[in-house]
């Protein structure tokens, strides 16, 4: 399209009130994102945790993996301790968020005759509202991935950055995530195809060892993402 095309696409989008006049930079700032970490959902009793956990697996490792669905009958992996020979229960966190740009950002639809845009990431950010879980959480990570895809461990899931651990009960005000790498890249390529709708997903795992206490209470965060745009 010629300059003067580009202007005049400009002057209507503006006069619309959906996109900046300057049409190389609007903004593609998304509504947050919330993601909930709740103890309930495992379903862990203590005393057959801790019968799990106080299983000897010296002899044979994967009698872990067999019965550690006698401990948490759902969203839960056993594992062989190399250093104590005995069970450990992995409490697995796997949450997803989708996001539709045209839906979120409806001013898209007046370029939609573009296959992609070009996206700029400001900021990733994440926030812990509410805290009532009696456990440090793990150190989580954020992926991107295709609408069909909601496993963290999905090849096809691209991981972007991670989200510090959190003490228990305490709360984080907003704060900038850490990208991986090649994270930035990987969510400005997402963002980009702005017509493919994505996933974001939060992946991490609470590892319970013998005399541990099993998790109670819940974990509310939200994720924030700021970016800009032009064709």
């Amino acid at each position: 399209m010629t300059k003067l095309g580009l202007y005049a696409v400009a002057i209507a989008l503006s006069g619309c009130g959906l996109i900046d006049s300057d049409i190389t930079n609007f903004d593609l700032t998304l509504p947050d994102k919330a993601f909930s970490v709740d103890a309930s959902g495992w379903q862990v009793n203590q005393s057959q945790a801790d019968t799990f956990l106080a299983t000897d697996c010296s002899g044979a490792p994967t009698v872990c993996m067999t019965a550690a669905t006698s401990a948490c009958p759902m969203n839960c992996t056993g594992s062989c301790s190399p250093t104590t020979s005995t069970c450990e229960l992995g409490l697995d966190v796997g949450l997803y968020q989708m996001i539709d740009l045209i839906t979120e950002k409806p001013e898209l639809k007046e370029i939609n005759d573009r296959a992609v845009i070009e996206v700029e990431i400001d900021a990733v950010s994440y926030a812990v509202t509410a805290n009532t879980l009696n456990v440090e959480t793990p150190e989580m990570r954020v992926y991107v991935a295709p609408m069909s895809i909601m496993d963290p461990s999905d090849p096809m899931a691209k991981h972007i950055g991670t989200i510090a651990p959190v003490a228990a009960g305490a709360t984080v005000a907003l704060r900038d995530m850490t990208f991986t790498a090649d994270g930035r890249a990987a969510l400005i390529a997402t963002m980009s195809a702005y017509k493919s709708p994505f996933n974001i997903i939060i992946g991490s795992q609470i590892v319970l060892a013998s005399g541990d206490m099993v998790p109670t209470g819940r974990l509310d965060a939200l994720v924030q993402i700021r970016a800009h745009a032009g064709l």
